[in-house]
């Protein structure tokens, strides 16, 4: 049996708690399988902050391609051309598209697009990189063009010119992006294993877990707590995935049987009479499941 626990588990309230989106428990609470979700929708709040971060990336990539403009249009165009300014408003054109693409990585967290989609989910998830290709690739074709800058000139300005637009397209590019496949996958799996979509994180840790006594989310941290709540709320919170551990730990940590989390795999659900045992109530806060 694990070993109880000293940190507080913090329950996350929102108001897809108690609705649809948020959570799907086991009838009567006895410790059945859940029913699968037709699929995953995030939270009324993660929505809403996935749109206000998509509307500040879009302005800061509309002023970073502004810039563009202004350097090729303008600076560009004088003789001599003033070099400093040149290299100042490259350093600003990258500083607003990669603050654009952070920001339109973490909306797509918090809201992402489904794989069905196959152009939309592309083109959401990679917008970042076409985004600082077009506020670069003209401007550094455009300054080992120009006549009215030295080959000195040329190289300073296009080396940071590259260098900085090759950074802006390396951090727009989602190399892992999320997919609300991954999340109704998730959401189903808990619920099957556990009869309930309710998971558990640190505010420092990037993945969430089955239950609340593995190791992990029990080392010291600076809060002393662990957070619990739906899948949904989980990615609300900026976890981007379910440890890929979860089946060591439901057999180490949890209670939960080989049999059980083979079953989950396979996409069955495990019988109730090898429900794991009720945990003490002093480590689970009486409404959570039995672990």
């Amino acid at each position: 049996m694990a070993e109880q626990r000293k940190k507080k588990v913090v329950r996350v309230e929102t108001a897809a708690s108690k609705g649809a989106s948020g959570r799907t428990s086991a009838a009567g609470g006895s410790g059945d399988a859940a029913e699968p979700a037709p699929g995953w929708t995030p939270t009324p709040e993660a929505k809403q902050q996935a749109t206000r971060f998509r509307i500040i990336a879009g302005v800061l990539w509309l002023l970073a391609i502004a810039g563009e403009a202004v350097a090729i249009f303008w600076v560009l165009r004088q003789s001599p051309v003033n070099l400093w300014l040149l290299i100042g408003l490259t350093v600003v054109i990258g500083a607003l598209a990669i603050t654009g693409s952070v920001l339109w990585k973490k909306a797509n967290r918090l809201d992402p697009a489904s794989k069905q989609d196959t152009v939309r989910f592309f083109v959401q998830n990679q917008l970042g990189a076409i985004i600082a290709v077009i506020a670069f690739l003209p401007l550094i074709v455009l300054i080992f063009t120009n006549k009215d800058l030295d080959g000195k000139q040329k190289a300073i300005a296009g080396i940071i010119a590259i260098v900085i637009g090759g950074g802006a397209v390396a951090l727009g590019v989602d190399y892992n992006p999320p997919s609300v496949e991954q999340y109704t996958e998730e959401s189903n799996l808990v619920a099957q294993l556990t009869g309930e979509d309710l998971v558990y994180w640190t505010k420092s840790g990037s993945v969430f877990h089955v239950c609340a006594d593995v190791p992990d989310v029990n080392k010291e941290s600076k809060d002393n707590q662990i957070y619990e709540g739906t899948v949904a709320e989980a990615h609300a919170a900026g976890k981007d995935r379910l440890t890929k551990r979860w089946e060591s730990e439901a057999v180490n940590y949890c209670g939960y049987t080989e049999a059980e989390v083979e079953a989950v795999k396979a996409g069955t659900d495990a019988p109730a009479s090898d429900a794991p045992a009720e945990t003490p109530a002093e480590e689970e806060p009486a409404e959570t499941p039995a672990n």
